[in-house]
């Protein structure tokens, strides 16, 4: 019998939610709130299944509070997508990701995942390095840059998010690193 994640697959893959966790440091730059993955130990930021009766941006700020211990308040409004190759046992399953940007107020003490998973606060750039995705780098970027050039709240993706010229070398450089 087939699982429910092997169904998906067989119908074109699945999708996820995540939240961007940042914070502003004292020159007013974004940092981002990387963690590593469970299994792979890869740098992520906190996604999830979508939840049954919960808004999207409501799944994701859960998942932020229960991989990295992150409260604060998330976008209404996805501000883009990306897509990965999700390893499972017999199988890769392509996923879309939902990016839900979430200004962290505070970081619990202990949270579920507290003992499963590292994280780091990195300026947006370093993140942006550090994730093997490189649409969801290019979010991490767009994102900083639109923030602290003074836009409040950036304006929701549509689509997937477009990469910036500004990125081309960074995605450039870890081509050349992953290849090295």
């Amino acid at each position: 019998m087939k699982s429910k994640l092997q169904k998906a697959a067989a119908q074109g893959g699945r999708r996820q939610v995540a939240a961007l966790p940042y914070r502003l440091d004292a020159n007013g730059k974004v940092e981002v709130l990387v963690l590593s993955s469970r299994e792979t130990r890869r740098a992520v930021i906190p996604k999830g299944w979508p939840m049954r009766n919960v808004k999207d941006w409501k799944a994701a700020q859960i998942e932020a509070r229960q991989e990295a211990g992150a409260v604060g308040s998330v976008s209404r409004k996805k501000f883009g997508e990306y897509e990965y190759w999700k390893r499972l046992e017999q199988i890769f399953l392509l996923v879309k990701v939902a990016v839900y940007p979430m200004k962290v107020t505070r970081q619990l003490a202990d949270w579920p995942e507290r003992h499963e998973r590292s994280q780091q606060w990195l300026p947006a750039r370093d993140a942006a390095l550090l994730v093997e995705e490189l649409d969801l780098s290019s979010l991490i970027v767009d994102f900083a840059e639109r923030l602290e050039h003074g836009k409040k709240e950036p304006s929701p993706g549509s689509g997937k998010h477009k990469r910036s010229s500004k990125l081309r070398k960074t995605n450039a450089e870890k081509r050349d690193l992953q290849t090295s």
